[in-house]
């Protein structure tokens, strides 16, 4: 038996891939095929945009997919929703589809739309969130590069990371629309299958521990048994970090699990209270 796996293509792509890695699955493209092979001969992977994973993951097509809540809520899909797996193009986090307009336009408000004219690829949530608001516009479907009709329409909705291609491109937001991560989703017959859902659900264990340790790292040191207690109470853990007595009694080996952010201002805190042999490690996986 053999589990049907959509990954989005495009924006999404490295990173995706990139997270299968991190999570065990060793998946590669070679070319510009749309079929990349996997370290896991019960999974086959097909790449589509992402637009149109959950289309395909509702119709039976695939038994799973990763893709944005985003697309999903756009294409009115009918899912399951596994896990959200919170990673995107460039940051850890959730990108945001915004109503923006030319930084000269005298708009200022949602409800300044009524009758105008706004450009997107995501007309369904743009439409909903307009009715929300008791706006009527009309609302055209854009192929791509948003930004660049700015200047030909009244506003646009476009998703959005860091804010930067907007500014580039002399837009001011007026309102947020949505905020997206990426689900992992199955299909409902696929689901009920006792097999496919326990592999779905392996995939997201993993997928999830994967995301969790790319925030941090492993921390290994020697303590003295006169600064043991010090050094301890200097260490954040996800419970209590491991203490390990060394043959020489007295010593004791210290490991935990910390934010990476925290490590370069810790590590040398440790090494004045007396910490020896201090070595920093990345993760892949961290399964709380």
């Amino acid at each position: 038996m053999v589990l049907r796996l959509a990954l989005p293509s495009g924006s999404l792509q490295e990173s995706t891939l990139g997270l299968m890695r991190r999570a065990g699955y060793d998946v590669r493209t070679t070319g510009r095929s749309y079929y990349p092979s996997i370290n896991d001969p019960e999974i086959e992977v097909v790449l589509f945009r992402a637009q149109e994973v959950s289309r395909y993951v509702e119709d039976g097509v695939m038994d799973a997919g990763l893709t944005g809540i985003d697309w999903i809520t756009e294409n009115g899909s009918d899912v399951v929703e596994v896990a959200e797996l919170i990673y995107s193009k460039r940051t850890a986090q959730p990108a945001r589809w915004v109503l923006a307009v030319p930084e000269a336009s005298p708009i200022q408000e949602v409800e300044e739309l009524d009758g105008r004219v706004i450009a997107t690829e995501a007309v369904n949530l743009t439409n909903k969130f307009l009715g929300e608001h008791g706006v009527s516009a009309r609302v055209e479907f854009s192929w791509g590069s948003t930004e660049a009709k700015a200047g030909l329409v009244d506003a646009i909705v476009e998703l959005t990371e860091t804010g930067s291609s907007l500014k580039s491109n002399r837009l001011r937001v007026v309102a947020e629309i949505l905020e997206t991560t990426p689900r992992l989703i199955a299909n409902k017959g696929a689901w009920e299958d006792a097999w496919k859902r326990k592999k779905i659900e392996n995939l997201a264990v993993l997928l999830k521990g994967a995301i969790v340790a790319g925030a941090k790292v492993g921390l290994k040191l020697n303590a003295p048994r006169e600064a043991l207690d010090d050094i301890l109470q200097l260490l954040p853990a996800l419970h209590t970090p491991t203490v390990s007595p060394l043959s020489d009694g007295g010593w004791s080996a210290v490991e935990t699990v910390l934010d990476e952010s925290v490590a370069r201002e810790l590590i040398p805190e440790l090494k004045r209270a007396g910490a020896q042999g201090i070595i920093e490690y990345s993760l892949n996986k961290v399964i709380p």
